[in-house]
This record gives C-alpha cells, structure tokens and sequence, in this order.
C-alpha cells in the first residue's frame, strides 16, 4: 500500500494574529496532486485536524472539501483526533462517512478496529487522556505510556488474527522526538512521555502532536504540521512522509515537501544595521521576527520595520550590555518638582530610556500649562456655586 502520512492540520490557526486558511487551502491543493500522481491508497491524517474544539463555519467547510477532493483522487482517508479535536464533534456520523471511504477513529470504543485497505490494516488510534481512558482501557496506569500499552495490547490482539502489513496511528509524545514552541503541552505531572518501543509489533507508526517531521526511527515517525505555526519552526522542513509497505514493513519513506505559502526569517541586529543590509532582501517577503539589540529602544522602531519588512509580526528588544538602568516612576517623583520634568521622565522611563526631544517637551510644557489654566477655571466655577468652601478645600488665596 502507498499511503500519505500527514498530521497536526490545525485548521482554523492564526499565526500571530494572521489568519492561515488560505494557506492551508494551498496544502489542501497539494495534497490532492500527489495523491494523483503518486497513486496514494490512502491519506492517514493523525490528529489535531482542527486547532479548536468549536471550529468555524469556514474551517469546517475546508475540511469536508478536503476529504471529498481527497477520495475524489482515489485514496481513502483515515482521520484520528488529537487533544485539540472534540471527539464527539469531529467523529459525528463516523459508521456512515466509512462507507463512502472516510474511516473517523475518535472513541476509545474504536480502540482496536481497524480499517483494511489494500491489504494493509491501519489501526487509527485517537488521543487518549490518561485520567479519562485508563479505567476504560482496563488499566491502572494513568500515564500516556500506560493508556497506550493498553491500547496497544487491543492492537496486537486483533492483528494475530490477521496477515499483511499493519499501520498505527497516534497522537502522542514519543520519548527521542524534538519538540518546538506551537504544540500544546499534554503533559500532566510528567506522564506525557511514551517510549517508542510501546509500539512494537506494527509496521509503520504514523505518529502526530509533534509540528517537525522527524523519524524516531525507521518504522516510527512524526509527520509534523505542513506549515509552520510558530517561529520556533523556522528551520523545518515542512511536509508529508510518502510510504510504501508491504509484508516486510515499510519498502521507501520519502518525506514530500508542501508549498510555503510565506517563508519565515528570524532577523536580530541594530536597527540601523538591519534596514540598510541587502543580504536581508529575502526577508522583504517572509514573515519576519525581529530582535533589535540597539542599546537604546528605537522610536518607532515597529513602522520603520515594517517599510523594509512589511510582514514583521514579532518584534523583541534585548539591548546590548543588558537593559539601560531606568529608574521607577515613583523615585522619578521623589525628586522632581517641575510638572513638565515629570512627564518627560515617565516617557522616557516607559520607553526604554529613550529621552524626550525637545519637541515632545515643548509639547508637555503646552499641555502642563492648559491644564493648569483649565483647573483655575474649575476651581473658580465651584467657588462661585459654593462661597468659601472652595477657599477652604483646595486653599485658593
């Protein structure tokens, strides 16, 4: 059987405040061409389909294009929820999608049901909070490792039955695996990991939670998210694993890479510096982290950004030589006396000891000066509607 080794769809995410739909629109394009030309049997997706228990109305819509298009192109699709996935939402009408080649694995009561395809038995197991699925699973072991033995126990039973090829899915985290910034923790306590050897028996484990396609070892592997969701992505290669098994196990694992829909560059430097560099010209068009090491936090430093990066979407300050010693607003106090020192001194205290110019302290002393004449005023209105009581609470000569 040949078969498209995807996971971690995510649909519905933003990345920082960006919406990705349409890039995920794109995979979804993709997808569906090397199902074609490859002549995939089946697309196994193993979990976090949506990024979100309620997903939109758009993302919903995304995904039931996705999987028609998918079986379209003559491949069956094999979905497993993960812990972003509402089971129940995501499993709606499982028995009944089966028959038109969409096989939805999100119960603990579908633990050890598999779907056979082209001779191979793919077991598609949802992700299994330990609180909740030990007992169920017949276990004491309230561990990811442990649910998963017990699990896996359930596979291995059904698959002596059986002859070809086996394929598990998971949702998990795999001890050996690199992790990054965009994935949920499951960790409660410290049950979150599962040794690879857990797994022992299948052919091919499709494994999903983690966003960077890596192989923990030859018959077990991350597929990753095929678009990066957070800049800790930057250096992945994004993807699908393309695999061919057999009795043997897996015959050939090549990892086919998915359309960048905009690529990520983490850029760090004086600001100066960074906007005048042509070797950054790439970076024009990438969405764009920046970390400026100016001594002094630039004014403005976000727009002026913006011009040469328009797609900056992160912006850190880390100056060299550490951060410049800035006083607390309330010792600024303690040792002014003029209102309009006070005020430049809180601007320069909450931006990063940037000093005010002498046109932003003209403005001050502008401001300082009518709303001194403006509370004259008011306190003369309420001395005229009250007689010597103003005199008396606000001390006026």
């Amino acid at each position: 059987m040949r078969l498209i080794h995807t996971s971690d769809w995510h649909l519905g995410r933003a990345f920082h405040g960006v919406g990705m739909l349409p890039a995920q629109a794109r995979y979804v394009d993709h997808l569906v061409d090397v199902v074609r030309s490859e002549r995939v049997d089946a697309v196994l997706v193993s979990g976090d389909v949506y990024d979100r228990a309620l997903p939109s109305p758009a993302t919903v819509e995304l995904l039931s294009e996705a999987v028609t298009r998918v079986i379209d192109a003559g491949a069956q699709v094999v979905l497993s929820s993960g812990n972003h996935d509402s089971a129940i939402r995501l499993g709606f009408a499982a028995p009944l999608l089966s028959k038109a080649g969409l096989h939805i694995r999100t119960s603990l009561t579908s633990v050890g049901s598999p779907v056979v395809i082209a001779g191979t038995t793919v077991y598609a197991l949802p992700y299994l909070e330990p609180v909740t699925s030990a007992e169920p699973l017949g276990t004491d072991e309230r561990t990811h490792a442990g649910v998963l033995r017990a699990a896996m126990a359930l596979v291995r039973a059904d698959l002596a039955t059986r002859r070809g090829p086996s394929v598990v899915m998971a949702h998990a985290f795999v001890t050996g695996a690199a992790s990054c910034d965009s994935e949920r923790d499951i960790a409660v306590g410290g049950v979150s990991a599962v040794p690879p050897s857990v797994f022992d028996g299948a052919d091919y484990v499709a494994l999903g939670h983690l966003h960077g396609a890596q192989a923990v070892s030859e018959r077990v592997r991350y597929s990753g998210s095929p678009y990066a969701m957070s800049f800790s992505e930057h250096g992945h290669a994004k993807g699908s694993w393309l695999v061919e098994v057999d009795d043997s196990g897996p015959v050939s694992s090549e990892l086919v890479a998915a359309p960048v829909d905009r690529p990520l560059r983490v850029l760090r430097g004086d600001l100066d510096e960074l906007l005048a560099d042509p070797v950054l010209a790439g970076a024009e068009h990438a969405y764009c982290q920046v970390t400026l090491t100016d001594p002094v936090r630039p004014l403005g430093a976000m727009d002026q950004l913006r011009r040469r990066f328009p797609h900056t979407v992160q912006l850190h300050f880390e100056p060299r030589g550490g951060a410049v010693p800035i006083s607390s607003y309330a010792a600024v106090l303690g040792r002014r006396s003029d209102d309009v020192d006070v005020c430049c001194d809180f601007l320069a205290h909450v931006r990063g000891g940037h000093p005010a110019s002498t046109g932003e302290r003209a403005l001050f002393a502008e401001a300082v000066e009518a709303s001194r004449v403006e509370r004259a005023a008011r306190l003369d209105e309420l001395g005229a509607m009250l007689p010597g009581l103003g005199d008396e609470l606000f001390g006026v000569a």
